[in-house]
């Protein structure tokens, strides 16, 4: 982060920290222990920034004045910051140790702990981090520097005495980790015994288990043929591995290390940190070979861009690359200050951009009948993701870009949405290639003709409750992320349970396990389940009869209602029935109390009225939410920030339904900062027609960019 953009913490409220605090425990724990990431590593270390800002500011260090005035108000607080413990390089960049081990392995407390890196994401950055170690050693020269690739897997610590593996352990929360020495030792690169002579007595190794994306494709390619899961990235594939309570399981996978340090020692393994390496290959590591000691910036510079330029062709994942000091003596100078050391950091990689091959173009049929153009695209790695589909919006975006099948396309993925086609590499194009052409009748069962609309903006599948797609997309998005988050509840479960006729509405779900083996053979019974998967999904279910209100409201799909408008009628009406006798009595009359109510509501227009007004009306939906309220419990929001509160959002581009001051105010009013530039605390970018610098830079740092389109949806007016 520049000095210029390092002031935002000012605005910061003692509230919005807390929040933050509370998201990153929640992400540290997604990521650590469930390996299951929700965010990019950009979101990450944006919200790790600013909660370290803030905590700079106030003073915020193990009992701190703040955690004691915040106790005192009756507010329950942690006492310690969440950037200040002592913690490792982490594939994740930034901080992101916080999480407890594992229940089920053996806990292991570090010799010495496993520090943070601090990160630098601009040349100017880098200037400035060279600029704070001569200032801090005094030197006129650049201190000489090691640079090699951050390789993104598992980090882990092997310990030796007299030579031989004793224990290996994963970083866990920075001073506590996993002991994983079984499952370690199936892997071929950790050596069971130190090769040479003049062997340290104790010598704990550091490094990185990955899986290069070869052998990740060959892993997710018999996992799916098994009707196993499915990983989403390498990263995932290795830590998931790695960590299995049955070794004979990491015994099967395709695990490699490389060794990147140490930590306790009996014996130095030399003078500075590039023998040191070599000393470690001796030994019988693997480490990185394409490296580079310089003392010159510009030489780092066009290193950090040579690599970059050549990720995409790279047999492992690596987000940016790391800068050590040279000189180990300097080390013990330098020392650490808020659980990173001075003497290195991580310099990332911009927001990737890839190209691959569009193989087909099919449609996806959505809860709400509108049918989306979606590319299948040859198995490519972009930002970390090995990604094979890509949305293509709607007819007219597709006819727009002339996109066709078997054209080679470069595309982005900013944060979790999915991928998005760029352009067409048109110099690529096949010979004899055709126009495509959207088709004239929906998938589903019945083939109901296709109408398009708004100028090809939107298509949409005529067959109503008749189209099975819709009835399916329908029970995916109640059980998706954003709605009820029915943990184990994916797209190819929702598929099957449908396939044998037990689930035609989102309240099926809610009595599975009661019909078990009545309608169909037994869950565990299935091919690729089992008692335990079929326990799991019964668990997750049930532990989602209390949920939050807005998001039974939003899970329900009705037209216009997002996951903001959602959470205002959750906030207004505290259950189900309350709305319903809100939008029934509206529905009736428009000169009614209820319909101006509705009308109160922030950013209800009356279309948005009258879409819920109609839902309501509907006999079908009026069955589902009556069945819902005799299964669920949900517990309505508590007055007080909107949706967006805490998030920065800045508009670029030309926005053509709705005006920038209406934009502007709409965000305002649930609770979000309207920024003016893409900084390091910007939240979300919205971007429309034109957007030029701004939208640059969100893709440069990695800040989800939506268009005006998902930003309607987001607001519910979509």
């Amino acid at each position: 982060m520049t000095k210029k953009t390092a002031k935002k913490s000012e605005t910061l409220t003692e509230e919005e920290y807390l929040r933050l605090r509370r998201e990153k425990e929640r992400h540290d724990r997604l990521y650590h222990q469930e390996d299951n990431p929700e965010i990019s590593d950009a979101e990450y270390d944006d919200r790790r920034r600013r909660i370290k800002d803030y905590e700079d500011k106030h003073g915020v260090k193990g009992s701190s004045s703040l955690a004691l005035a915040s106790k005192a108000k009756g507010a329950s607080r942690a006492k310690n910051s969440h950037t200040v413990k002592g913690r490792a390089p982490l594939p994740r960049k930034g901080k992101r140790v916080g999480a407890a081990p594992l229940k089920g392995f053996r806990k292991v407390r570090h010799s010495e702990p496993m520090y943070s890196l601090s990160n630098v994401f601009s040349p100017e950055e880098l200037e400035e981090f060279v600029a704070r170690l001569q200032k801090f050693l005094r030197l006129d020269e650049v201190p000489a520097l090691s640079a090699e690739p951050k390789v993104d897997g598992l980090s882990i610590t092997l310990r030796y005495e007299d030579g031989a593996l004793s224990q290996a352990a994963t970083r866990g929360d920075g001073k506590v980790g996993e002991d994983v020495t079984a499952n370690a030792k199936h892997i071929s690169e950790i050596p069971q015994t130190l090769k040479g002579g003049n062997i340290p007595k104790v010598l704990e190794v550091r490094g990185e288990v990955y899986m290069t994306r070869a052998d990740f494709a060959r892993l997710n390619a018999a996992q799916e043929a098994a009707g196993d899961k499915i990983f989403a990235n390498p990263r995932n594939a290795a830590a998931g591995s790695l960590r299995q309570l049955d070794d004979s399981i990491t015994a099967k996978r395709p695990l490699r290390f490389f060794a990147f340090g140490w930590g306790d020692h009996s014996r130095p393994l030399a003078d500075t940190f590039t023998v040191a390496r070599k000393r470690l290959k001796k030994l019988g590591f693997k480490t990185l070979t394409d490296v580079l000691l310089s003392n010159s910036t510009q030489e780092l510079r066009e290193y950090h861009k040579r690599l970059e330029d050549a990720r995409a062709d790279t047999d492992y994942d690596m987000d940016g690359i790391v800068y050590k000091v040279d000189r180990l003596e300097w080390w013990k100078r330098l020392g650490a200050v808020a659980g990173e050391p001075r003497w290195a950091t991580a310099h990332k990689f911009a927001a990737e951009i890839a190209e691959s091959e569009i193989l087909d173009i099919g449609i996806q049929v959505g809860r709400l009948g509108t049918l989306t153009p979606v590319a299948h695209l040859k198995p490519v790695n972009v930002g970390g993701v090995v990604v094979s589909r890509a949305t293509l919006h709607n007819p007219s975006e597709v006819a727009a870009k002339d996109i066709r099948v078997g054209d080679r396309v470069r595309l982005q993925r900013a944060g979790d949405v999915i991928p998005q086609v760029l352009e067409v590499v048109s110099e690529k194009r096949k010979a004899g290639s055709k126009p495509w052409k959207f088709p004239s009748f929906c998938p589903c069962e019945i083939k109901s003709a296709v109408r398009i609309q708004d100028n090809g903006k939107r298509a949409e599948c005529s067959g109503g409750r008749d189209c099975a797609e819709q009835g399916r997309a329908r029970i995916i998005h109640f059980a998706s992320r954003k709605a009820l988050d029915i943990d184990g509840l994916g797209e190819k479960s929702i598929e099957e349970l449908w396939e044998r006729g037990l689930i035609r509405t989102p309240a099926d779900l809610f009595t599975l396990e009661e019909r078990d083996g009545k309608d169909a053979p037994p869950l565990a019974e299935w091919d690729g389940w089992g008692e335990l998967s079929a326990r799991n999904l019964f668990n997750a279910i049930n532990a989602k009869k209390s949920p939050p209100l807005e998001r039974v409201i939003y899970g329900l799909g009705m037209p216009m209602i997002g996951e903001v408008a959602a959470y205002d009628l959750a906030l207004r009406w505290s259950s189900l029935s309350a709305l319903r006798g809100v939008a029934e009595a509206a529905g009736r009359s428009e000169l009614s109390d209820e319909w101006h109510a509705l009308l109160a509501v922030e950013g209800f227009a009356e279309k948005v009225a009258r879409a819920l007004c109609g839902w309501f009306a509907d006999a079908d939906n009026l069955l589902l939410v009556a069945a819902l309220e005799g299964l669920l419990s949900p517990v309505a929001p508590k007055a007080g920030a909107g949706i967006l509160s805490g998030k920065t959002v800045v508009f670029t581009g030309t926005l053509e339904r709705m005006s920038r001051d209406e934009a502007k105010s709409r965000a305002k009013a649930l609770g979000a900062k309207v920024g003016s530039a893409v900084s390091s605390q910007t939240d979300l970018v919205v971007a429309g027609p034109g957007a030029g610098k701004k939208a640059r830079e969100a893709a440069e740092r990695g800040i989800e960019t939506i268009d005006e389109e998902a930003w309607l949806a987001l607001l519910g007016d979509g």
